[in-house]
C-alpha cells in the first residue's frame, strides 16, 4: 500500500460516502473506518465495499487516547480524515454535553494521537477537518459565507464545531502541524438518517405521515449533493494547501418550505399519486430554539483554486435521492425502528 489512511465517523452518512470513494478509486490505499456506531452509524451503508481488500473496519471511540495511539502504530497513517461528530442541531439542544464530547475533546485526542505518532515528521502527511458552514452564524437575506467570515455559532452543535475547529488551527500554528479544513452546507443523498429534514419527509410521504416544518418554513439552506460533498473533499486532501481552509457549496439554495413542496410534487410523481396529495401532509410546528434564518456558502476559492464544481442541481440530485430510498425501503424501515421512534415523538409530538 502506497498510502494508510484513517476515516473516522466511516460508517456515518458522509463518512461512508467518503470510505467508499478512497476504496474504491484508490486501491493502493489502505483504508481504516472508526467508527463507534452510535444511532446514526450503519455498517449497512457500507456492505458493497467491506470485503475489499485494502478496507478494514474498526470500532471504537474518538476520545480514546490509546485505542488511537495503538492504531496509529499498527498501520502507521500518513493520513487522517476526520469525519466523526455529533451533527444534529435538534439532539445538542437537548443533550449539549454529548457535542462537546465528540465534538470537542474527540478532535483534540485525535490530533493528539496523530501528533503523537508523527512526531514532527510531517511532509506527505494530511489530518483533514469536516465541518460545517454553521460555525459561521447566520445571514441576512443577501450576502455569503467565505472562508474568512467570522465566527458566530448560534446553537451547542455549530459551538462544537467551531472549537473543533479552533483546536485543528491551534494545532496548525502551534506545532506546525498538516491541517486542511474545509466546511460544507447541508447534504443530501442515500444513507441519510432520517432525522434530518429531506429523508425525514421522503420516510413520512412514503407513510403517508405528517410533515413537520419549522415555523413558517422560511428558513434558507444552500444543498449539496453528499457524493460532490466527497469529490470535493477528496480532491482538497490531495491538491489543497496545507493550513488552508475551503468552504464547499451546493450553489442550491431553497427554503425549507419550498424544498418540502419540491420532495412532495416529485415523490406524487414517482408514487403514482394524484398532484397536490402529499402537500396537504405539510404540519407547521413551533420553531427550534436559536434557528438560523439563512446558510450560503460562496465555494469560489475551492473552485479557482482546485477546479471543484458541484455536478447536480437540486431537483436531478433530490429526484436520485428518492429513487435511491425507494428502491431501500428496507433500510429506511431498519433505521426507524426502536429508539428513532422514540426520539421522533418527543421531538415533533
Amino acid at each position: 500500500m502506497s498510502s494508510s489512511i484513517l476515516i473516522t465517523g466511516g460508517a456515518g452518512f458522509i463518512g461512508s460516502h467518503l470510505v467508499r470513494l478512497f476504496v474504491t478509486k484508490y486501491p493502493q490505499y489502505n483504508i481504516v473506518n472508526l467508527d463507534k456506531l452510535t444511532y446514526a452509524g450503519n455498517l449497512e451503508n457500507l456492505k458493497d465495499i467491506e470485503n475489499r481488500p485494502n478496507y478494514s473496519f474498526v470500532k471504537g471511540d474518538i476520545t480514546d487516547l490509546q485505542l488511537l495511539r495503538n492504531l496509529f502504530a499498527e498501520h502507521k497513517f500518513s493520513g487522517v480524515l476526520h469525519c466523526a461528530a455529533e451533527s444534529h442541531v435538534d439532539r445538542s439542544i437537548t443533550d449539549p454535553l454529548a457535542f462537546v464530547t465528540t465534538n470537542v475533546l474527540g478532535t483534540a485526542t485525535l490530533l493528539l494521537a496523530a501528533k503523537e505518532a508523527w512526531d514532527g515528521v510531517y511532509d506527505g502527511k494530511v489530518f483533514y477537518h469536516i465541518s460545517t458552514d454553521e460555525v459561521y452564524g447566520s445571514l441576512g437575506e443577501e450576502g455569503f459565507f467565505i472562508e474568512e467570515t467570522a465566527y458566530d455559532p448560534r446553537s451547542p452543535y455549530s459551538a462544537s464545531k467551531a472549537s473543533s475547529d479552533h483546536m485543528v488551527r491551534a494545532f496548525y500554528h502551534t506545532y506546525h502541524f498538516p491541517v486542511k479544513i474545509s466546511n460544507c452546507s447541508n447534504n443530501y443523498g442515500p444513507f441519510h438518517f432520517p432525522e434530518k429534514l429531506i429523508p425525514l419527509c421522503i420516510h413520512n410521504i412514503i407513510n403517508n405521515k405528517s410533515l413537520p416544518i419549522y415555523g413558517k418554513g422560511e428558513n434558507v439552506r444552500d444543498w449539496l449533493f453528499v457524493e460532490d460533498h466527497v469529490r470535493a473533499i477528496d480532491v482538497i486532501y490531495h491538491t489543497g494547501k496545507i493550513g488552508e481552509t475551503y468552504n464547499i457549496g451546493g450553489h442550491n439554495e431553497w427554503t425549507n418550505i419550498a424544498l418540502v413542496k419540491e420532495l412532495c410534487r416529485q415523490m406524487d410523481e414517482k408514487l403514482g399519486r394524484e398532484k397536490g396529495t402529499s402537500e396537504k401532509l405539510i404540519t407547521y410546528v413551533k420553531d427550534r430554539a436559536g434557528h438560523d434564518l439563512r446558510y450560503a456558502i460562496d465555494a469560489t476559492k475551492l473552485k479557482n483554486e482546485l477546479g471543484w464544481l458541484p455536478s447536480l442541481q437540486f431537483e436531478e440530485g433530490i429526484s436520485k435521492t428518492i429513487d435511491w430510498y425507494l428502491a431501500n425501503t428496507e433500510w429506511l424501515n431498519d433505521v426507524t425502528s426502536g429508539a428513532y421512534l422514540e426520539y421522533y415523538n418527543k421531538q415533533y409530538s
